[in-house]
């Protein structure tokens, strides 16, 4: 069994979310979160940052952590047991661009309802809600894109 860690984001821009589609040979497909592995030396809020950058091509600013989901796979070699810590995040543009080198064929920003119907994993939608409830209310108390808050 070996143990990862990865970091992510939930993006908003606009009160929509930023989703990423994937298809790798037809073997898998769906639309995801942007995330990935932390590098040695990096801070998770770094590696989150990075990531989303790497993947969508978006520069998002981390508003607050938002808890970490755990899931697990099988390689031909062993069982990964993955940590993935996730944050809330704002972009200033609708502007994104997938990676094609990681099988990303798709990125877009789409209302909560949407994002959280094409989301492939449980894991994610749960993100995703807890996130979001987080965003409506930073929005309420118009904390929301209000650079003292950061």
């Amino acid at each position: 069994m070996t143990e990862a860690t990865s970091c992510g984001g939930v993006v908003i821009f606009r009160g929509k979310i930023l989703l990423l589609y994937k298809n790798y040979r037809n073997k898998y497909e769906g639309w995801v979160l942007p995330k990935g592995t932390v590098e040695e030396g990096e801070e998770y809020k770094e590696t989150a940052i990075r990531e989303v950058r790497e993947e969508t091509g978006v520069s998002a600013s981390i508003i607050k952590y938002v808890g970490k989901s755990q899931y697990t796979f099988n390689t031909a070699q062993d069982l990964i047991v993955k940590d993935v810590h996730w944050y809330l995040m704002m972009s200033d543009s609708y502007h994104s661009r997938p990676q094609r080198e990681e099988y990303f064929v798709d990125s877009g920003y789409y209302k909560y309802h949407e994002a959280y119907h094409l989301l492939k994993f449980t894991n994610e939608k749960q993100i995703l809600e807890k996130a979001y409830s987080e965003y409506v209310e930073l929005k309420k108390s118009n904390l929301w894109g209000n650079k003292k808050y950061f």
